[in-house]
């Protein structure tokens, strides 16, 4: 396609740039170097991360949309750089655990990559300036951040995204344990996967060893930060096109899974305490 040129900038935000087009239902997305932790409390750099960044989103992206995920991704610009669908944002992160780590890990008292069953699938208001607080879904809805079938469609969505990656990044040797999702709402009203899909996003630990091969590293001052996220490249790029083992699902199974999560949602607008809370 022909590459449309860059106009003004819409937005510059912790890891990426927004570039108006001629096009004002589409825009240009440049991944930065830039590398922060704990809400942009430590700051610093990691050579190479944008390029990274950028060509696992552009990598992972068209396969969600051919798994029957809708995103905002149209097609990969140059080595930093892509084109997606404008969209705005809901400010709604949602968080999937397949895994105890990080804040969850401390905030409940368990061990560190504990596997977790069922999944946990958590909302967040994405604030930089509140900590991005956990919220239930009455919580959202009530503060006017989502509606009810917003979330039920972001909870549903980002289930079949983890079902996809689990089996995707299992096939590169790297063990899912947990990542954020954010969703936007495109100009003629569809709900789509946006943001990224990365090392800075996901927590991925080697399936063997263990070894932690994403932020963290850069968090916990562990070293290795641009080999690590290198490597995630390289382990994506050498598995295109094998063989996943993918969850099968009927129409008994998604009819079962949607009622139980309309239960779920509105045991919250009647006052009861998540499960999760």
């Amino acid at each position: 396609m022909e590459r449309p040129d860059a106009r003004e900038m819409l937005y510059e935000g912790k890891a990426k740039q927004v570039f108006a087009t001629d096009d004002p239902e589409r825009v240009i997305v440049r991944y930065k170097d830039d590398a922060t932790a704990f809400n942009a409390q430590k700051r610093g750099t990691v050579a190479g991360k944008g390029e990274v960044n950028n060509a696992v989103t552009a990598l992972l992206y068209p396969e969600l949309e051919d798994f029957g995920v809708p995103t905002h991704f149209l097609a990969r610009l140059s080595e930093r750089e892509q084109l997606v669908r404008r969209v705005r944002i809901v400010p709604v992160e949602v968080i999937v655990r397949n895994r105890a780590a990080g804040t969850f890990a401390s905030r409940y008292g368990v061990a560190e990559g504990r596997p977790l069953d069922p999944t946990v699938i958590e909302f967040c208001l994405k604030s930089d300036a509140l900590g991005d607080p956990p919220m239930n879904a009455a919580t959202a809805v009530a503060l006017g951040h989502a509606s009810e079938e917003e979330l039920e469609t972001l909870f549903d969505l980002a289930a079949e995204v983890n079902d996809y990656l689990l089996a995707r990044f299992a096939v590169a040797g790297l063990d899912l344990v947990d990542f954020k999702l954010e969703f936007g709402v495109t100009g003629d009203g569809e709900l789509v996967l946006a943001d990224e899909i990365s090392p800075d996003t996901c927590r991925l630990w080697d399936a063997e060893t263990g070894e932690k091969l994403d932020k963290d590293r850069f968090r916990r001052d562990l070293g290795g930060v641009e080999e690590a996220y290198h490597e995630v490249r390289r382990r994506l790029e050498a598995t295109v096109g094998a063989a996943l083992d993918l969850p099968e699902h009927d129409d008994a199974d998604h009819e079962h899974h949607d009622h139980e999560h309309h239960d779920h949602l509105h045991a919250h607008r009647e006052g009861e305490e998540p499960h999760d809370a």
